[in-house]
């Protein structure tokens, strides 16, 4: 009998230590999803919601500038973006990275899209692109050099009096690896970002 009770003692004993441990699990769960949805971006927090709506009311007034002679051709579907902001100059401003996936800006070759300043002006428009764009920790006139890929493969691309070149395509290859420092931009596919109408 005593055995019996030794064993029933030792089997609750390890029950209970299986129980703190998988209450730990979950907490160390609850943690870990927190954390990565706060580096992530995908955490819900009310004051970058507002600076995204000027964001973006400031892209599609400038849209509509900039395609005005297009909107007559365009369906509801075609006239609708992507953006992702960075500093692609250390002034404390967010540029934006604007694209668009669907077969009025894309073609074989890759889409089109635009990269404003944080006034909405034009830097640049480019074309025959495949997004993500990257963007290295190398500069030129203060402004990070991209790589953006086109034809399947990366083109290295400088700014060069204030603009950076509007067709990837016959920019120079980028050679060797992509470098592990690069932040990906535009990632239409893999981030998920917010499809927006213009």
């Amino acid at each position: 009998m005593k055995n019996k009770i030794l064993i029933l003692v030792a089997i609750l004993a390890l029950s209970s230590c299986q129980n703190k441990d998988n209450s730990k699990n979950i907490v160390k769960t609850i943690v870990q999803d927190t954390l990565s949805k706060t580096l992530g971006g995908t955490a819900d927090l009310s004051e970058v919601s507002e600076k995204n709506n000027k964001q973006v009311e400031l892209i599609k007034k400038q849209l509509l500038v900039l395609l005005k002679k297009d909107l007559p051709a365009m369906t509801k579907e075609d006239r609708s973006f992507y953006y992702e902001a960075f500093d692609l100059n250390n002034d404390k401003k967010d540029e934006y990275f604007v694209g668009f996936s669907n077969s009025y800006f894309c073609g074989s070759g890759g889409c089109s899209g635009y990269i404003l300043n944080n006034d909405g002006s034009v830097i640049n428009r480019f074309s025959v692109t495949d997004f993500p764009i990257l963007v290295t920790t190398d500069s030129s006139e203060k402004f990070y050099n991209l790589l953006m890929k086109s034809g399947g493969a990366f083109h290295l691309m400088k700014m060069k009096n204030g603009k950076y070149p509007s067709n990837p395509s016959v920019q120079e290859k980028w050679k060797g690896e992509v470098p592990k420092e690069t932040t990906s931009v535009l990632d239409i596919q893999g981030k998920q970002l917010e499809k927006y109408s213009f």
